[in-house]
């Protein structure tokens, strides 16, 4: 049964089990976020939690780790903006 949710104000579908950052992937380009300092795009790396490039907001919380999270019905994400 899918899962319905938003990213970027973007309704987009998941299967229940998937990880967020596989969602992003598949939904959007594969710019998460930009760097503070030289505006490079930064895209999930790792997959494991450990690099911390995946940061997004999920529903109002930001600096979550996508890589970690299993997708929720009715989740709202947000790609960190352009830095």
């Amino acid at each position: 049964m899918p899962i319905h949710l938003q990213i970027d104000g973007q309704l987009c579908d998941a299967e229940e089990g998937e990880c967020l950052a596989t969602v992003i992937f598949r939904q959007k380009s594969n710019v998460f976020r930009h760097h503070p300092v030289d505006g490079s795009p930064r895209a999930a790396f790792c997959m494991m939690g450990v690099c911390f490039e995946c940061l997004v907001e999920v529903n109002g919380i930001a600096g979550q780790q996508s890589c970690l999270i299993q997708v929720q019905d009715g989740m709202i994400v947000r790609r960190a903006p352009n830095d």
